[in-house]
């Protein structure tokens, strides 16, 4: 695999990598003893924090991740794969003794149901990262906290070597597969700069009936932190210093995948903000890049570049006002 060894970053993600085997048009949800027919089947790389580096890359950040794949064939494509979609690969390390890991995702009608065998998910660590990473980049992102028990271990030691060097920090924990939300959430949210769940994950996160609700109870907690809910095409939520708003989504009539929909959110997010947009038109381009994912399946296969974004946004989701957003 070629080395790649750049001088200074916009973006460096910290996480997990694995393949996703996406079944589509499934005739219906696994039943024991029983076998269903997918009429559609896609192979391609996953997780949640690679999709996010590969569109905000190919937004134009200069983007490298940091993560940890077995010595096999998966973990060389999706390596293949990252460097394919412009994003760095210097940090990403090769585990001889374990495999990379594979999820399974059953989508039928608007609903989906996932699988996860963790693989090297569950043995990276804090240790994998170099403090070089943290010193060639300005910003952080970290996903799936979860699904990677040492990094949610080690999530506030991770936390602190990022703000040592100055980093503004995003975090999306993604699903709790356990459900137990069992997170310091007061001090994550001193400890960052964005927060990125969905709107079902928000509720759970704050035992509450609704994002409203969830942000009263939050209150002064995430005074220096601000927190976006991602309420799917019904776009988002926001709390920023205690004041709360919705920012209206863009609806994909012909969806052909969700998966990604999330990841490619944050990263329009942080793409916005880093370009020093006003907090509303970060969110409104969140929403614009979510929901072109949708025209393509797989979460990497739509958003090419910033102009493809503009293309899909006009042709197919008849967005006419882009110039208040986008840039």
């Amino acid at each position: 695999m070629p080395v790649q060894d750049w001088d200074a970053f916009d973006v460096l993600v910290v996480g997990e990598l694995n393949m996703d085997l996406i079944l589509n048009k499934v005739e219906g949800f696994p039943e024991l003893g029983k076998e269903k027919i997918a009429s559609e089947m896609n192979l391609t790389m996953g997780s949640s924090s690679a999709i996010f580096a590969c569109n905000i890359a190919r937004l134009g950040m200069e983007t490298a991740f940091c993560g940890l794949v077995g010595n096999d064939d998966f973990g060389n494509t999706i390596v293949e794969q990252l460097q394919q979609m412009q994003v760095n690969t210097q940090w990403v390390q090769f585990d001889k003794n374990r495999q990379t890991g594979l999820t399974a995702i059953i989508r039928q009608q608007d609903d989906r149901a996932m699988v996860t065998y963790p693989g090297t998910m569950n043995y990276f660590s804090s240790s994998h990262i170099p403090d070089e990473a943290f010193q060639k980049a300005r910003h952080l992102h970290l996903s799936s906290i979860f699904l990677q028990p040492k990094i949610k271990e080690e999530l506030f030691t991770i936390l602190a070597r990022a703000k040592a060097h100055g980093m503004s920090i995003s975090v999306d924990t993604q699903w709790d597969p356990a459900e137990r939300w069992d997170i310091d959430w007061q001090r994550l949210f001193a400890a960052i700069d964005f927060f990125i769940p969905n709107e079902a994950e928000f509720k759970y996160i704050t035992s509450s009936p609704t994002v409203e609700d969830g942000f009263a109870k939050i209150g002064a907690a995430a005074r220096n932190c601000t927190i976006v809910v991602k309420c799917g095409e019904k776009g988002a939520r926001y709390l920023q210093q205690q004041q709360s708003a919705t920012i209206t989504g863009f609806p994909n009539k012909a969806v052909a995948d969700t998966v990604g929909a999330g990841d490619s959110f944050n990263a329009g997010l942080i793409y916005r903000y880093l370009q020093g947009a006003p907090l509303k038109q970060c969110i409104q381009f969140a929403a614009l890049t979510g929901a072109v994912s949708t025209t393509q399946p797989g979460g990497t296969q739509a958003i090419k570049n910033l102009d493809t974004v503009k293309k899909i946004a006009q042709e197919k989701l008849s967005i006419s006002h882009l110039n208040e957003f986008t840039k």
